[in-house]
């Protein structure tokens, strides 16, 4: 337990879950797609689509992608800057079920190089996050450290060459999380780690045969 768990996170807004995490989730969603995005459509279920826009969760999701932390006095006009900037997006609701976090945003995000993620998350009390989904694949990734995420072939041995190749780079590595579909079919991997992992190691990481996809993942923290 760390001292945001105890007191809450400094922040702009009347909630902890529908402003803080907002813009946690926003940051960290932008941090999966690479950069800040340029068009995005934000999918709004439960608790967030009913009270998105009395709780300023709407500004707050904006100021995330924007980059700008839970604390930013600029929160309350993000939608001006943002439209300033050259982001265009749109709110929508959507029913993800009674499986789903109540305050869960589903990202559809296109940048300026134009690529495109999904990144599904939930707000999950005290300014926290769980990002659950990247491009439909499960994941579980809170943001409190920097990590990596990994789209392999579910082979022998990916494990080992991924978590060897960090090794010989001095990267410690705090946590790591396994999803796959099924045995022998793509899965995902997130590593979190003490650091910052160098981009020619996960230059390295990349080119290792049975690698599809390899990303940097900022904390948000």
């Amino acid at each position: 337990m760390n001292l945001i768990d105890i007191i809450g996170p400094v922040m702009i807004g009347p909630s902890s879950s529908h402003t803080a995490g907002a813009v946690r989730l926003g940051l960290l969603a932008a941090s999966i797609l690479g950069g800040q995005p340029v068009q995005a459509e934000i999918n709004l279920h439960g608790s967030f689509a009913e009270t998105y826009q009395g709780h300023g969760t709407d500004m707050a999701l904006l100021a995330g992608l924007m980059g700008w932390t839970p604390d930013d006095e600029r929160i309350p006009e993000a939608e001006k800057y943002a439209k300033e900037g050259g982001l265009t997006y749109s709110f929508k609701k959507i029913d993800l079920g009674n499986m789903a976090h109540p305050n869960t945003v589903l990202f559809k995000l296109t940048s300026a190089s134009g690529s495109y993620c999904e990144i599904m998350g939930s707000s999950v009390g005290g300014g926290q996050v769980k990002v659950t989904e990247i491009d439909g694949f499960p994941v579980e990734l809170t943001g409190r450290l920097p990590a990596i995420l990994t789209v392999h072939i579910d082979t022998r041995g990916v494990i080992a060459l991924v978590t060897s190749t960090l090794a010989n780079a001095g990267v410690n590595i705090a946590t790591m999380r396994l999803f796959r579909s099924n045995k022998g079919g793509m899965a995902s991997m997130v590593i979190e780690c003490d650091e910052a992992v160098p981009q020619e190691i996960l230059n390295l990481i990349g080119a290792l045969q049975q690698i599809e996809s390899v990303r940097f993942i900022a904390s948000v923290l």
